[in-house]
């Protein structure tokens, strides 16, 4: 726990609570909301190979998990931890000119 809190410049034991709160609450979240859009995009587990299912579930999350993370952070007083890990996080997967996109706006 130190030296993720050391690594994320997070200052107390209640900002690292916080922080694991808003990641527990942004992955079940999203699978929650994602669940249901599925269908309503013709997506189903018998209508497609569950390998193939499985990539569309993930591409839908994906964003879903970026917009939550970010108000849920937000929302939680935690808005400037989180939006430097999206930054970090879209770099790391070699998307960062959307990072780089919403900083310009």
């Amino acid at each position: 726990m130190a030296s993720f809190k050391e690594r994320y410049n997070i200052t107390s034991n209640w900002q690292y609570f916080v922080i694991v709160v808003v990641f527990a609450l942004t992955g079940s979240s999203s699978a929650l909301i994602a669940k249901p859009l599925l269908p309503l995009l013709g997506i189903t587990k018998t209508s497609l190979a569950y390998p193939l299912y499985l990539l569309l579930y993930f591409l839908v999350i994906f964003p879903i998990y970026q917009i939550l993370l970010v108000t849920l952070g937000f929302l939680f007083g935690q808005f400037k931890f989180f939006w430097q890990f999206e930054k970090n996080m879209l770099r790391a997967l070699k998307l960062g000119f959307i990072a780089d996109f919403l900083e310009k706006k």
